[in-house]
């Protein structure tokens, strides 16, 4: 069994539900945030984003789903890790009509963290690979703010029907769309122009099922940071510290304050 990972500044615990039991790193105090991190896994840059949320006044839960928690980014670790996750039964690489498995563990670490830091409920964001989760983790109560950082799955190579997917089944998407109206709440989606893993059918499908409920946030490739590959990642490796993806990521913890009640 490998050594446990210990994070700066972090509590580590590990965290059961239904035959799954994952890593979480928590920091911070105030209502909580899910930070569910990119490929190809718990990387300084997706930690940089949730000190920045602990720093805003909320609780951070990073849980550790693939990867080495804390291993910077490097183009051989991430297409590994990308390869390992497209067969994992846990994540529904393929599927167009359905949530990863892996939903309903972060769906019951939602209503843990909501049970223990109080609040009007729950912030979550996925990115890239997870990056749809947080709208199938809406369908739990506990969930009031759900942002999608350039959602991938389904991947969309070689199909328009997968291009235009978005990772939740038909009823789920219903769910959403009734809380969305019933409690006054709305999604956040953010991705680049041009990403070929967040096609441009994908965001019509958000606009379609949740109208003016979903504030996208897109943004022009020439905005990024210089990285590993072509602009894709926007709260974390393509992060500029000016300009419009700065603008996104104060948009984001905005609206978590005001989701979770933080600014009460």
């Amino acid at each position: 069994m490998d050594k446990p990972v210990e994070l700066p500044g972090y509590q580590r615990f590990e965290f059961a539900h239904e035959g799954r039991t994952r890593t979480v790193y928590r920091k911070g105090t105030g209502p909580a945030v899910i930070v569910i991190h990119e490929m190809p896994g718990l990387h300084p840059l997706v930690l940089r984003f949730a000190d920045r949320v602990a720093e805003a006044g909320m609780t951070v839960f990073c849980p550790s789903l693939f990867g080495e928690p804390g291993r910077p980014v490097s183009a051989g670790y991430a297409l590994g890790e990308l390869a390992r996750g497209c067969v994992r039964a846990e994540f529904a690489a393929w599927a167009t009509d359905r949530s990863s498995p892996i939903v309903d563990w972060l769906r019951a670490l939602a209503r843990k963290a909501h049970g223990e830091c109080g609040g009007n409920g729950v912030g979550a964001v996925g990115m890239c690979f997870t990056g749809g989760f947080a709208l199938a983790m809406m369908t739990d109560p506990a969930v009031v703010a759900p942002v999608l950082s350039q959602p991938s799955l389904p991947l969309p190579f070689g199909s328009q029907k997968r291009a235009a997917a978005i990772g939740a089944s038909p009823r789920e998407i219903a769910c959403v769309r009734q809380r969305l109206e019933a409690e006054d709440l709305s999604i956040i989606g953010l991705r680049f122009f041009r990403d070929p893993f967040v096609p441009d059918a994908r965001f019509k499908t958000y606009r379609t099922e949740f109208g003016t409920r979903f504030e996208a946030i897109e943004i022009d490739p020439k905005d990024a940071a210089p990285g590993p590959g072509p602009p894709h990642s926007v709260l974390t490796i393509h992060l500029n510290e000016d300009g419009p993806t700065k603008a996104a990521e104060r948009r984001v913890i905005e609206f978590f304050r005001q989701r979770t009640g933080t600014d009460a």
